[in-house]
Parts: C-alpha cells; sequence; structure tokens
C-alpha cells in the first residue's frame, strides 16, 4: 500500500487509528514526494530527526520518481489540473502508486478522485 503524506501527519500528530492502518498494512511504501513533504514540513533538526526515525520504524519502502511517473504525472496535470484543482505533489503520487500497482491509502479523497485509474482507500482520521 501506498500512503499519501495526510497519513502519516496524522500518526505523528498522535493519531491511534492511522498508526493501527499503517501498523497492519502488509507492505508499507510512500512516494518520495511524500518524503520531501513530510521533511518540508519539519521545523528543526530534531523534527527531521523523529521523521526519519518514524519511516524507519515503520519499515517504509521509498518509492523513487521514474520517467513514466513524471509523464504520467504531468498528463495528470494537463487533464486535471485546471477543472479539478489537482495539484503537483498529488499528481506524483497518484502516478507512482499507478506505475508500482499499489493502493493509495489517503483522508483526502477529493485531491485523487478525477484520476480514475488509482485505486484509493480513504482513511477516516476521526473514526
Amino acid at each position: 500500500m501506498l500512503f499519501d503524506t495526510d497519513i502519516l501527519v496524522w500518526v505523528l500528530r498522535g493519531n491511534e487509528q492511522a498508526a493501527q492502518l499503517i501498523d497492519k498494512a502488509a507492505e508499507r511504501a510512500i512516494s518520495v514526494v511524500t518524503y520531501m513533504e513530510l521533511l518540508q514540513g519539519a521545523h528543526n533538526k530534531q523534527e527531521t530527526k523523529v521523521i526519519k526515525d518514524f519511516l524507519a520504524n515503520f519499515d517504509f519502502h521509498m518509492l523513487p520518481l521514474t520517467e513514466n511517473i513524471g509523464h504520467r504525472a504531468a498528463i495528470y496535470m494537463e487533464e486535471y489540473g485546471l477543472k479539478a484543482g489537482i495539484c503537483m505533489g498529488d499528481a506524483l503520487v497518484a502516478a507512482a502508486a499507478i506505475e508500482y500497482n499499489l493502493v493509495l491509502c489517503t483522508a483526502n479523497r477529493k485531491h485523487f478522485q478525477p484520476i480514475h485509474e488509482v485505486e484509493i482507500k480513504v482513511f477516516n482520521p476521526r473514526g
């Protein structure tokens, strides 16, 4: 399963349901885009260390960007950027899920809903 950034943020904020969701996953992957988004949100070196330790402790596999992912994401931006407001990061994450044939777990269904090729597992952080 490919986890969107929001799921990891929920865990880092102490959401037990999000932690259980990740813990139960047979495979745990993130896009390098998600990793960069997490680092972008860190305010200092200690928070960066917490993020890196968290990813290591849960044994996440970080998926690199490839030419195919970039190409697919560019198509999504052309197709859905204006009419559905999809952003670059979400286009790249969706393209990675499709390229690696993984279900995308997110609490932000509407960010990915226009992309019909991606299989989404929706997480509700409030139960």
